[in-house]
């Protein structure tokens, strides 16, 4: 996956502060404040910049992107926000937990989980005007995953700009071991079950992320391409939630169900554990 980087005279001076106040939150594991403030009220495209800044950063620094994930798939968590449409973020390779491995407590600042559809694409995809044919010819598969989301936002007080600018609240994410290719499952029709320590603790279907994991990754493909920045083969889509998040404690195991897609496992190591 490639990212363009962003013109030096079209980084304002509140981008560039609100970039560095999210990245000093990560390089200083202490959550910061909103970012929201350095902008006009609900001023998604500055978020995006900050976001892009962010990204830009990390890449020249040497990290790897490995796809996007999609956020605000829920019409509720859309209504408390005050949007009517998804967000999205990158991902990069460090970000990846392998299935049913440990995820280091001083990793993350507050992180919570939830269960989604992945798809991982084999074909690019830079029409503008993508057609859920073309998506699902691209597809190479779909798995199980998990996504481990995160706020640099203390106290998890965000709006719309605040997530947007924090790369969607992304944290990492666990991919599942059974690969399906899209013939063989209807992701609308997927069922899903979260548990923390073999207590069901969130519940959903492929329905309740924009009435299909495939819309949710179609209107990722075309918003990617017009900004010109498509998706690419190889690319990994976190699609959305299929149900609520949960909070993740150290020692808390997370394990998720996905009818016709398998199962996920995650693990937060307790206080003091060491990988």
């Amino acid at each position: 996956m490639s990212s363009r980087p962003i013109q030096a005279a079209a980084v304002s001076a509140a981008v560039r502060e609100a970039a560095d106040l999210l990245q000093g939150a990560i390089d200083t594991g202490n959550p910061c404040l909103p970012v929201r403030d350095f902008f006009s009220f609900g001023d998604v495209e500055a978020a995006y910049s900050v976001q892009r800044l962010n990204t830009e950063r990390a890449v020249a620094e040497g990290r790897r992107l490995a796809g996007r994930k999609i956020g605000l798939t829920s019409p509720t968590v859309q209504r408390q926000l005050g949007v009517a449409q998804p967000d999205f973020g990158a991902l990069f390779t460090d970000m990846a937990v392998a299935d049913g491995g440990l995820v280091p407590v001083q990793r993350l600042l507050q992180p919570k989980v939830e269960a989604e559809v992945a798809l991982v694409l084999t074909d690019d995809l830079p029409n503008p005007s993508c057609t859920v044919a073309e998506l699902v010819r691209a597809t190479g598969f779909a798995v199980a995953a998990l996504e481990i989301v995160d706020s640099r936002i203390a106290a998890w007080d965000i709006s719309i700009v605040d997530t947007v600018a924090d790369n969607a609240s992304s944290g990492l994410f666990v991919l599942g071991g059974t690969r399906v290719t899209l013939d063989r499952v209807d992701l609308r029709s997927v069922r899903m079950t979260l548990s923390r320590h073999g207590t069901v603790v969130s519940e959903g279907s492929g329905a309740d992320c924009l009435g299909s994991p495939l819309n949710a990754a179609l209107w990722l493909a075309s918003t990617l391409a017009r900004r010109g920045d498509p998706l690419r083969a190889g690319d990994v889509v976190l699609t959305g939630a299929l149900g609520p998040m949960v909070a993740a404690a150290p020692g808390d195991v997370f394990h998720a169900e996905l009818s016709g897609l398998g199962s996920v496992r995650v693990v937060f190591a307790a206080e003091g554990e060491s990988l």
